[in-house]
């Protein structure tokens, strides 16, 4: 507890430490926080997701507070059900038949037109199915008639494909034709409520019909979304352990099994520290990522795999050779000597003697590769060799390459996870530097 004491004590002469530690606590807060409101399955289930589960968001949307820094404001998605207060429903009798009539009303004030809208309907009959005619009321009394279909089960309504209403607007997109002051050039959005009319004819006395109205709105959630709908805070939430898991298991596995075969190699010398000192003299010139490459593009792209890759290339690095100077220097100590005389095996003089002398050199060492890691793993995904799987960092930023993200204005979509990357390098970096400073005496200084 004391020595845990002391830790804290010295780091808080370092503010940037404070700094970095304080980030880090957020950052595996934040992962916490992933993991248990977004389980493992539902966040796959949800990233590989197609129209059936991101159908209710728009393409492309900045994030919601992006409006807090524009003069226009944009549109936020409007979701509609006859559920809604807004909207009434009005069941008459037509002959034989029945009539259901749906008024969607809802008060626009947006600077911006929407995106796209979509009504999709659900319907139950047994042989013919029901028929609809719409119509849309602008504000100012303006009525425009869309075209009719009879629907099935399952269907949905693109304005946007209705060629009757494309006649009718004539020079300006759907959304605009709808939206827009009548003979106003360009085109303005004319605030006000509006009102959606869907009739829809029943031949059957048990068939009913429902409908959804979705106007895709310019700015949605958090993080925004992406090409195909999906909401990007699942990216932004599961990027975090994704990044932390794989940084730490990375470091640490190579920081602790360098330093056992370094110890090994020393103190058993001979045949035994000439092997290890040659294969790590010929990884040095491996090229790391080429490999880590091939492997995921001719063998699995899975982060384990890619993990396990990563540990075996790096175990034999130039750090093993600084461990060996080291523990060669310790092996020499009185206090081995007084181990040895007494009868203590090799195993015990490597464990308990020669490695828990360099834990302070390990410790600093361990927290500034982190980054190291974490930034191999996304260069990785961002070359569209990570885990196809998994919400990543990496991932969010290859698809927004792929998608011309940057050239079509979407910034978004390349700055939230490239900022998060930098904020947990600089984070452990920070923190890094600060405990070497602590624990090797010679940097207390500088």
């Amino acid at each position: 507890m004391n020595t845990l004491k002391n830790a804290f004590r010295d780091i808080a002469q370092y503010p940037s430490a404070v700094v970095g530690l304080v980030i880090i606590v957020l950052l595996v807060a934040f992962a916490i926080y992933a993991v248990a409101t977004i389980p493992y399955n539902e966040a796959i289930r949800l990233w590989r997701g197609g129209e059936s589960v991101w159908g209710d968001y728009p393409r492309n949307a900045a994030p919601v507070w992006t409006n807090w820094f524009s003069a226009v404001k944009k549109p936020e998605t409007l979701i509609l059900t006859t559920d809604d207060d807004r909207v009434l429903k009005e069941i008459q009798t037509v002959g034989s038949n029945q009539e259901v009539i749906m008024h969607y009303v809802f008060d626009y004030q947006y600077d911006d037109f929407p995106q796209e809208l979509i009504i999709f309907f659900t319907s139950t009959y047994d042989v013919k199915q029901p028929h609809i005619s719409m119509k849309w009321i602008t504000p100012d009394g303006r009525e425009l008639r869309m075209s009719q279909m009879s629907v099935r089960r399952s269907d949905q309504y693109r304005f946007e494909l209705d060629e009757r209403l494309k006649r009718r607007i004539k020079d300006m997109t759907i959304t605009q034709g709808l939206f827009a002051q009548p003979d106003v050039l360009p085109p303005t959005v004319l605030k006000g409520q509006y009102e959606l009319q869907i009739s829809a004819l029943l031949f059957e006395p048990n068939a009913e019909v429902d409908a959804k109205l979705v106007l895709y709105g310019k700015v949605h959630g958090l993080a925004g979304t992406d090409h195909i709908r999906r909401d990007l805070m699942v990216a932004m939430l599961w990027g975090a352990p994704i990044a932390l898991a794989f940084g730490i298991l990375a470091a640490l596995g190579t920081s602790v099994l360098s330093m056992i075969i370094a110890a090994t190699g020393a103190w058993f010398g001979g045949a035994v520290d000439e092997i290890i000192q040659r294969v790590t003299e010929v990884n040095l010139v491996l090229p790391v990522l080429p490999i880590l490459i091939m492997i995921g593009t001719l063998y699995s792209r899975s982060i384990w795999i890619i993990l396990g890759a990563v540990v075996a290339l790096s175990i034999f690095s130039s750090s093993i050779k600084t461990f060996r100077a080291i523990f060669m220097q310790i092996k020499e100590a009185p206090y081995i000597e007084a181990a040895r005389s007494y009868g203590a095996g090799n195993v015990r003089i490597i464990f308990n003697y020669l490695i828990p002398r360099l834990i302070p050199v390990l410790i600093p060492g361990f927290v500034i590769g982190i980054p190291s890691y974490v930034f191999l793993e996304a260069s990785l995904a961002v070359l569209g060799l990570g885990d196809p799987v998994l919400p990543t960092w990496g991932k969010v930023i290859n698809d927004a390459q792929a998608q011309g993200a940057l050239f079509n204005g979407y910034y978004y979509w390349v700055l939230e996870p490239a900022v998060l990357l930098m904020i947990t390098g600089l984070a452990f970096s920070m923190l890094g530097f600060a405990l070497d400073r602590i624990f090797n005496p010679r940097l207390r200084g500088v």
